[in-house]
């Protein structure tokens, strides 16, 4: 029974280290700054030849 819950406390142990380190180690200079979006309508076609 303890070797049971040894094994669950150290599974657990794991997650959270995982979800740590993805959550703290981000870049350096954070998350990279997003240009604004050009919402003008795309340019007209060229007539066909």
């Amino acid at each position: 029974m303890v070797l049971i819950l040894l094994e669950a406390l150290l599974a657990l142990l794991v997650l959270v280290l995982i979800v740590w380190w993805t959550m703290f180690s981000g870049r350096k200079g954070g998350e990279p700054t997003v240009l604004p979006r050009d919402d003008s309508p795309p340019p007209p076609a060229p007539p066909p030849h």
